[in-house]
């Protein structure tokens, strides 16, 4: 079966699929692979907030804090901040603009299955052609299903999967 140049990682919630992908992420990278896109790093800060997030743009290696700190009102409450969101989309349109071989985005998630997020940009690198890899929760996997047609590359949280889908989608190439 021919790879398709559209790759889930299915996971379920006891996969840490930040560290997964930033593995892959560097080992595609060692290969000579050109990638873009963003990945999502937890904060370790013992000041941060328990949900602070920062996506890492591929190309550059800048990082954007995704959530806004709490505010007096509500601490325990933590929110996206939507100019991260905004910051991230223009650094995987501006990817695919620049040629890329392999646009990386961190999660098909929450905001993505509700159509907003990096839906938008996942949905332009599957029309530029550009191959695409991305994690899907196991909670979101009709939304992908729905949102891709079913026409994507299953894989699970593994390294080697995600390697041989990249050298499967090379091949076909």
């Amino acid at each position: 079966m021919t790879a398709r140049p559209l790759a889930a990682v299915v996971y379920a919630p006891t996969d840490n699929i930040e560290i997964l992908l930033a593995e892959a992420a560097r080992s595609l990278a060692s290969r000579g692979v050109k990638l873009g896109g963003v990945l999502q790093h937890d904060i370790a800060d013992a000041h941060a907030a328990s949900c602070g997030m920062a996506l890492e743009n591929l190309e550059t290696g800048e990082r954007i804090p995704l959530t806004l700190e709490p505010d007096s009102s509500n601490s325990a409450s933590c929110s996206l901040d939507p100019d991260a969101l905004a910051r991230a989309a223009v650094a995987v349109r501006g990817a695919l603009g620049r040629g890329v071989q392999l646009i990386v985005i961190n999660k098909f998630a929450a905001q993505e299955a509700s159509g907003a997020g990096l839906r938008d940009e996942i949905g332009e690198s599957m029309l530029a052609g550009v191959p695409l890899l991305t994690a899907v929760g196991e909670r979101f996997l009709d939304e992908w299903a729905a949102f891709t047609g079913g026409e994507y590359s299953r894989l699970k949280p593994a390294l080697d999967d995600i390697l041989a889908w990249w050298d499967a989608v090379q091949a076909g190439a």
